[in-house]
């Protein structure tokens, strides 16, 4: 019914299980990446405008390969951190999968946490020329998100799988 160079819309003819049918929606995005970049007790953010909410948001940085196209979550983890934010990682480690919103999107979502981080050039997107990257302490990070000043769902999906993760 529509695509663009991130995502397609489609609509299914569905048989329920009382045997009518019905019509669903889907929004197709290619898998995505969020990463979580930690240095001992900083968690590295970013900031940018969302326009579907008509605000400035603090999130993880996170997205998909271009023209929607899959790629190696691994690959694509590394590719968005030194995109949005300069660092490169030493060490990324897989933390676990995340499903977009299943109610109405085919996306999953790959979460990793970086670590021996360093610093390189930032190469951003065009729709990303007004990001903002920032560090941030664990406390500080806490305090936005119970002060919903961080309310981007993946990026408090993914804090959840880092701190299932530490307790390990």
């Amino acid at each position: 019914m529509y695509a663009n160079n991130w995502m397609t819309v489609r609509e299914d003819t569905v048989r329920r299980a009382d045997g009518s049918e019905g019509i669903y929606g889907v929004v197709d995005k290619p898998t995505a990446a969020i990463i979580i970049p930690r240095d001992g007790d900083r968690l590295h953010l970013v900031e940018q405008f969302r326009y579907p909410v008509e605000q400035r948001r603090w999130e993880f940085p996170m997205g998909t390969a271009p023209d929607r196209a899959e790629v190696d979550p691994a690959e694509l983890a590394a590719r968005e951190l030194a995109e949005e934010t300069g660092l490169v990682a030493g060490h990324m480690e897989f933390l676990g999968d995340l499903d977009l919103a299943p109610g109405t999107s085919s996306q999953r979502e790959h979460v990793f946490l970086a670590t021996d981080l360093r610093e390189g050039p930032v190469s951003r997107e065009e729709s990303e020329q007004d990001m903002q990257a920032r560090w941030f302490t664990v406390a500080e990070f806490e305090a936005m998100v119970r002060g919903s000043e961080v309310v981007d769902a993946q990026t408090l999906a993914a804090y959840l799988l880092l701190l299932l993760h530490e307790r390990r």
